[in-house]
Order: structure tokens, then sequence, then C-alpha cells
């Protein structure tokens, strides 16, 4: 099928020369079949306007056992098929979001949002497979870090997931753990911490070590680049100031330890002939040895976070406890930094958006949850880093990036769903709208509008770090593998729904 020439992306156009019906009533996203849709039963999306990283067209998309079966105009269907009207909707791959913390432990507490609550509330964001991490202790291997992550996940997904392994220790065993999880458990990335060190830190020879296994096996080694020495030193001397509030978490790590571990890391990754992936890219000071290292052919592959692109350090210019919802790792940049990042993501040197949703409540005790932000109230190295996020993903990107011409449609696409797919193997299973890909599928509608509030959101976070902002668009229906999970606000998705997708050989191209 050929694209539109134009892909116009203004939600009010209603001119039919580009590809635009009006924008739907809440009764015209109604469908011919409504009970059918939450029991898997065949479904054809009709007359949407069906957006990929590369196409943009008004099309019929027909799914069938989980996967999408057609794709054309004025498809034929029997009673047997329900029937969604999306005119005037963008028909979306399911966002894929490569890094998310479910369930995961930090120290003596742990994130708020079960496997259960975290995806549920992806999936009303329009995320249809999230990768989370399985953390190796000091005392066990990657492979009983997957099986104790597997474990907990499986009954309790509501949309499709992977798992990266944190890998906190490296010998010869690990490495055969590793080839194996490669080779038969469907795990082929692995994180790695050049921070916070006695915890997760790992030193160069093992970050090399995994780098060259991994690398060689088709995979990719996912670090977090900071200085962790030179900042736990910056941090004691804070604290030994008396500097205790929220704000010197900021000032304890500045961008340019960011930047010197980003280019070491980039370094070892060129020693050992392996791609190497860069989560949650904060600063210019990181994003310019990456830039650097892709004008030179090295495989370097990077993702930021809607953090980054909404908020500055300005949030930090006071000594408020409040502050806590804001400290996560990197902490938030200058404006400056921002601008740096919007370029990276336009000419492709940043390649995934993902959240890094790592949430912790800002009220101690809610839903049971203890140690959480107050655990620092009186030493900000202590209260647990990350904030909230998988749920608004898609609409804050879509407010401040397509509606403000800083992203075209595709590139939207390409950043939320399938260069993540891609990079991490899950493509073309995963990523994309195309005959024979999962149906994974979002009807998101331009026109609409919302306003944020957490009260509203399906994380068990107490707080969303977009309270009372009014973005444009709104996720109407989620399908996952052709079941229909969210219409509107009501949930018609379970428990356990969602499965363990295993995944091949990277991607880096």
């Amino acid at each position: 099928m050929t694209p539109r020439p134009y892909a116009c992306v203004d939600p009010a156009c209603t001119d039919a020369a580009h590809g635009h019906p009006r924008p739907p009533s809440v009764a015209a996203v109604a469908t011919s079949a409504k009970a059918s849709l939450a029991h898997g039963s065949p479904v054809l999306i009709r007359g949407g306007r069906v957006i990929t990283a590369t196409d943009d067209y008004v099309a019929d998309v027909l799914m069938r056992d989980g996967v999408i079966d057609a794709i054309g105009q004025h498809i034929a269907v029997g009673p047997d098929v329900a029937v969604v009207d999306a005119s005037g909707l963008y028909v979306l791959p399911g966002g894929v979001d490569t890094h998310v913390h479910m369930e995961n432990v930090i120290g003596p507490t742990i994130t708020c949002d079960t496997f259960a609550s975290g995806t549920k509330a992806a999936a009303f964001g329009g995320t249809t497979t999230v990768v989370d991490f399985a953390l190796q202790t000091a005392v066990d291997s990657p492979l009983g870090a997957i099986e104790r992550a597997r474990r907990s996940a499986d009954p309790q997904v509501n949309v499709d997931y992977s798992l990266h392994v944190i890998v906190t220790r490296v010998d010869d065993q690990v490495l055969q753990d590793v080839r194996h999880a490669m080779r038969h458990e469907g795990v082929t990335s692995f994180k790695m911490f050049m921070a916070y060190p006695g915890v997760m830190m790992a030193d160069d020879a093992a970050i090399f070590r995994m780098l060259r296994q991994v690398g060689s096996e088709g995979g990719m080694v996912a670090l977090h680049a900071e200085n962790g020495t030179v900042i736990d030193l910056l941090i004691k001397e804070a604290l030994a100031a008396g500097h205790t509030s929220p704000r010197y978490h900021a000032l304890t790590r500045p961008a340019i330890m960011e930047g010197e571990a980003t280019h070491r890391g980039i370094r070892l990754a060129e020693l050992a002939e392996a791609p190497i992936y860069f989560v949650h890219v904060s600063s210019n000071q990181a994003l310019k040895h990456i830039v650097a290292a892709r004008d030179e052919g090295i495989p370097v592959f990077a993702e930021t976070c809607p953090h980054y692109l909404l908020f500055d350090d300005s949030v930090y210019n006071n000594d408020d406890f409040a502050t806590a919802k804001y400290v996560m790792t990197p902490p938030l940049r200058k404006p400056d930094d921002q601008q740096h990042l919007w370029r990276a993501l336009r000419y492709d040197d940043l390649q995934v958006i993902a959240t890094d949703h790592c949430p912790f409540c800002m009220k101690e005790g809610h839903l049971g949850y203890q140690l959480q932000k107050m655990r620092g109230q009186d030493d900000f190295s202590l209260i647990p880093n990350g904030a909230p996020g998988i749920e608004t993903r898609l609409v804050s990107l879509f407010d401040i990036g397509v509606m403000r011409g800083k992203l075209s449609l595709n590139r939207f696409v390409e950043l939320t769903s399938t260069t993540p797919a891609k990079l991490f193997g899950l493509f073309p299973r995963k990523g994309t709208i195309a005959v024979g890909s999962d149906a994974d599928v979002v009807l998101f509608n331009p026109a609409a509008s919302q306003t944020i509030r957490a009260s509203e959101l399906h994380s068990n976070c107490d707080y969303t770090l977009l309270e009372g902002r009014t973005l444009q668009g709104r996720v109407e229906k989620v399908f996952l593998r052709g079941q229909l999970i969210v219409d509107g606000q009501q949930w018609h998705g379970r428990e356990g729904l969602g499965r363990f997708v295993p995944r091949g050989e990277v991607r880096a191209f």
C-alpha cells in the first residue's frame, strides 16, 4: 500500500485531502459487536489512520488469532467479526517500554508498583510490552534472577513482558550462565552499573568481560553511566557539611560525572568490539560522547526519558522535602541539556524514549508501602531514586513532541515502539503494524485532551510529576494480541493475560 505523500499532524484538521475524517464523537468510537471484543474474537478496525515508523495511511486492520491478519481498503467481514469504527483516530502499534521497574528491591524498600498494577498502568497509557529487570544478588546467578522474576511476574502481568538481567558480579560461571540465558531463556540484554559502589557497581574489567561475552553472542549490555566513586565522595562531603535536603541529590551528581562514565563505557565497548546501550541519558555531557562515537561508526545506542524533556533543574531551587518527587538518577538537568536531547532525538543520536518507571510513594504507608521517599526526610542520600511515568509516556510525548513540531508522527512511533523492539530483539513481533505481527494496537485520539491527576491513574504511586497538567491526545482503546484490554476508562484485561516474550538477537543497525 502506498502511503499518502502528505502527513498532516494537526488534530483539528478535517481536510479529506489530508486523510482526516472528522474527529469522532464518543458514540462514534463504539463498536458493532462490543461484547465480543473483550473475548478475543476477530476484530476489524475500520478506517483509522495507521501510523508506523515509516508509513502513514488510512486503512482497515483485521486482527485474528492474536496477530494482524490483513491490512487493506474496505475489508469485508462476516457477522463473527467485531467492527470498530476508528474514523479520525490514529492506529498505532502498542508502545514498547524497555526500561521499567516493578517490584524492584532497592535497599530496604521496594518500588510501589507490582507487576499487576504497573502493567495495568502501562496498558492504560498505550504500552503493550515492557522490559523489566531481574536482579542478580551477591549469592546467585543470572539464571536464578530470571527464574525469581518470572515466578513473580507470570501470574500478574496484564501486558506482554520480557527481562533484562542486572549483573552485579562477573566470573566464569556467570559468563556461562549469561550464554545459557541468551540461548535458552530468551534473555539477550544485561544491565550493569557504573554507580552505587558496594551495592550494584561493577568495575571496568567486569563490564569489559560482559561486553565481550554478550556482544559475541548477539546481545547487548545496557549501562548506567555515572562515576559512582566520585559521586559517593561528593555525597559524603555534602552530608558532613549539614546539607540534607533533596536538592543535594542533584548537586552531588553533576553532569560531568555522567559524561566521564559514558566516555569510559564507550571505549570499553570499542575495545570489546560490542554494541552498547546507555540508559536514561540526561545531559549533553554524556550525549556529546555518544554523538562522537556514532560518527566514528561505533555501535552506540541510547535512550532518554520523558522527565528529562518535561522538567529541568529549576525544580531543585528550594529545600522543601516535596522536591523528593524529583529525586531520580540521573537528576534533572539544565534547559540547555533539554535542547541537546531534542536535537539528538531528531537526528537519531538518541534512538529510544523509555520511562525508567521506578515509583516510590511520597506518603509513608500509602497502600502499606514503607520506607519510601520519606525515608530520606533527614538525609537526601536515603531517598529512593526514581519517579513514576509509565502511564503518561505516549500522551506527554505526543503533546510536547508531535504537537509542538519537535517530532513527526512517524518518529514518535519509532522512538516509543519500533526502535526499542528492534534493539532488544522483539521486532517484528512487536513494534509495528504489519501482517503477521502481534495484534498489539492502540487507538489514539489526537483531538481529545486530558488533565493528568494521580487519583485517576492506575499506578500504585500516590503522585505524578504531571499533576494538573492538560495534555493533547488520549488513548481510546488498547488491544493486546487482538484482545480489547482498555476501552476509555473501562478495564477489560486480567492479571496473567500478558505473556513472557523470549527475545532474539539485537538489531544493532
